[in-house]
């Protein structure tokens, strides 16, 4: 009779501990199904180049999404080649810009509109990083690439409306105040 008990105590204690561990997996089979952020691994070879987006100033001759989508909340990284003066009136955006010159030298400065004597040069390998809704500006000195980093969704608000590409594009010219 003993040997039945203590059979019965280790069938028990078996059974217990194959239910906890099936309730241990559930959790970790619905953590499966939510979608892994994937792998990004580019050579410059795979940098899908295009166009610049309208919301910046004509001119820009080269933009790349290199992951995530500006347009979607989350993180993103795009890279961006412009010629020698190209400028970015003053702006803010919602969220923090980090900023790495690959090439060139880029320039930025901090105010309501553009003043090249505010300016601070940035060497290729320079790292910058403007807060959420900091009033600032930038130009290109020389053949220049960027590499921006942010949160998302992507919004470039210019301090002066007139300033603003998509309004000049929208009404054949700038809008008047």
């Amino acid at each position: 009779m003993r040997k039945i008990s203590i059979i019965l105590t280790i069938c028990t204690l078996i059974l217990m501990g194959g239910l906890s561990r099936a309730e241990e997996k559930k959790p970790a089979a619905k953590a499966t199904k939510a979608k892994a952020p994937a792998h990004v691994m580019l050579t410059p070879a795979d940098i899908k180049w295009g166009e610049a987006p309208p919301v910046f100033p004509p001119g820009a001759t080269k933009f790349a999404v290199l992951s995530g989508d500006p347009g979607k909340t989350g993180l993103f990284t795009v890279r961006m080649k412009m010629p020698d003066g190209y400028k970015f009136p003053a702006h803010w955006h919602p969220t923090t810009e980090y900023v790495t010159v690959l090439s060139g030298t880029f320039y930025m400065g901090t105010g309501d509109k553009l003043e090249e004597s505010k300016g601070h040069a940035m060497e290729a390998g320079s790292f910058a990083s403007v807060g959420a809704k900091v009033h600032h500006f930038a130009w290109a000195k020389g053949d220049t690439e960027i590499q921006v980093h942010a949160m998302g969704p992507f919004a470039m608000t210019y301090i002066n409306p007139a300033d603003d590409p998509m309004k000049k594009s929208a009404g054949g010219g700038a809008e008047k105040k």
